[in-house]
């Protein structure tokens, strides 16, 4: 048996170990937990008099569905990003005079000042490699490479003159799903969730999605939750194999025992957050909860074997592959199953021309068929649900590509390819409140520079925050001392392709 002295020196030590500097600062006035705990309970600011005046945050489950700061006219998200960058100049925007000055050297005015991610030297112009004509009443120009879409031409906007000042991919990604170029801040997912929660409590807010065999250039943190509380990013699945990694129980454990497992360990959670008040700590309670609901509802919602025939005909899905195709059908029925945002990434549109996989003509070919059935698709088996008016759909890569021809030291490439280009792509948007059939901006003769109704990765942005209810200009988290917001200084919503 210990004696006296000896258990009163190990209590001596134990308290003074919570009198470091640390815990000092953490536990003063409440600590900085606490302050983050009134961030996370009025730290989003709807009103300009009154922060968070319409909303009411529970610590303990923070994904209740929550009512936006107005009616918007979306309640979900669907977005689909091409990650490496697909060439407006093949899919949508129609440059006849770029074809006339195929195969002549670059004009020095398009490379004076200019920074090019790989272009060095004198490059090639290169003419469209697909053929253009108009659709619809709204006479959208769409090329053969999307025969599908090109279909459904009067149900989507196009935003022709979108721009960016971002010329690598990870930092071009970042700055459309976050705002920032640089790490640190949350995704656009991660916002909508915070101030909408969810609407189905046995599945998360934010679900993401990948195809093309690799994540994005930028990584998961495109969709992390920065700053706000971790149980607003996204949770990623797949669509092949177990949805979720380790969603099935281990060999020997029963759903009980997995239950008293979580419970005991969400007693332990309690007790540290009462200890230390850090808001943290709830949102880990929030997440072992949802990850033992969700070993219920995930298996169900992610399984697309059980879907009729004609939709995997209308889809072009197959059960048990990983595919783009596939991604879309499961976006559809998260969203149906009140997910509030889907991100789905799709690798492989880096359309360098340095080999056939990565050529405008070939490996761009390819990358369009993969997609192309599967997104048409989605807009009309949203529609024919009753769907389409309350999810908003949008697509788009992260910058454009240039007019001329890539070349590496100087010197062209093997196949036909473009570079990475920041003064001009297109992005397109279906439903939500969006404008059929609409289009906005306009860029130069060859495509190389918006020359009106240009836009911007925060434009983008405000607009689907306003879709959902939010005004992104008051709809804010208070962080190091000030408040953020996802569309940071800037951003306009664009008004001229809403219904």
């Amino acid at each position: 048996m210990k004696d006296h002295s000896k258990i009163i020196n190990e209590s001596l030590e134990e308290k003074n170990r919570f009198f470091t500097r640390r815990h000092f600062l953490k536990e003063a006035s409440f600590g900085f937990g606490g302050l983050a705990l009134a961030n996370l309970l009025g730290g989003c600011n709807f009103n300009d008099s009154t922060a968070a005046s319409n909303i009411l945050f529970d610590p303990a489950n923070p994904l209740l569905p929550r009512s936006p700061m107005f009616a918007g006219k979306a309640k979900s998200v669907i977005y689909l990003h091409m990650a490496g960058a697909p060439s407006q100049l093949e899919l949508f925007d129609y440059k006849p005079e770029l074809m006339k000055m195929d195969g002549q050297d670059c004009p020095q005015s398009l490379l004076e000042g200019k920074k090019f991610a790989f272009i060095r030297g004198v490059p090639k112009m290169l003419g469209p490699q697909a053929k253009f004509k108009q659709h619809g009443e709204s006479g959208a120009w769409i090329s053969d490479y999307l025969p599908h879409l090109s279909t459904i031409a009067d149900e989507v906007s196009f935003l022709k003159a979108v721009t960016t000042d971002q010329f690598n991919h990870a930092p071009a990604q970042l700055l459309m799903h976050t705002g920032s170029p640089r790490l640190g801040r949350p995704s656009m997912g991660s916002w909508v969730t915070y101030g909408l929660g969810t609407e189905n409590q046995n599945l998360p807010g934010y679900v993401v999605l990948t195809s093309g065999g690799r994540n994005p250039d930028s990584g998961k943190s495109v969709w992390g939750s920065g700053f706000l509380p971790s149980v607003y990013q996204g949770v990623q699945c797949r669509s092949e194999g177990d949805p979720v990694l380790f969603l099935n129980d281990p060999d020997g454990i029963s759903r009980d025992l997995r239950k008293a497992s979580i419970n005991t360990i969400n007693e332990i959670n309690q007790q540290q957050y009462k200890e230390f008040k850090d808001p943290e700590i709830l949102s880990r309670i929030a997440q072992y909860e949802m990850a033992y609901k969700m070993q219920i509802s995930v298996p169900g919602v992610m399984n697309i074997a059980d879907e009729p025939q004609y939709i995997h005909d209308m889809y072009g899905t197959k059960p048990g592959k990983e595919s783009f195709a596939n991604n879309v059908l499961l976006a559809r029925k998260l969203v149906e199953k009140g997910v509030r945002f889907v991100q789905l990434f799709d690798w492989g549109w880096d359309a360098h021309g340095t080999d056939a996989n990565l050529a405008i003509d070939i490996g761009h070919i390819n990358k369009c068929r993969s997609v192309d059935k599967a997104m048409t698709a989605l807009i009309l088996d949203l529609k024919q649900r009753g769907l389409l008016d309350d999810v908003l759909v949008v697509w788009g890569g992260e910058f454009g590509r240039t007019p001329m021809q890539e070349n590496r030291a100087g010197k062209a490439v093997p196949f036909k390819g473009r570079d990475h280009h920041t003064e001009a792509f297109t992005i397109w948007m279906a439903g939500g409140g969006i404008k059929k059939g609409g289009s906005y901006g306009e860029t130069d003769e060859i495509g190389y520079s918006s020359i009106s109704g240009k836009t911007t990765a925060f434009d983008i942005q405000a607009t689907i925050l306003n879709q959902l209810g939010f005004n992104h200009e008051k709809f804010t988290y208070q962080f190091q001392g000030r408040p953020f917001r996802l569309t940071d200084v800037s951003g306009r919503v664009i008004t001229e392709i809403l219904a």
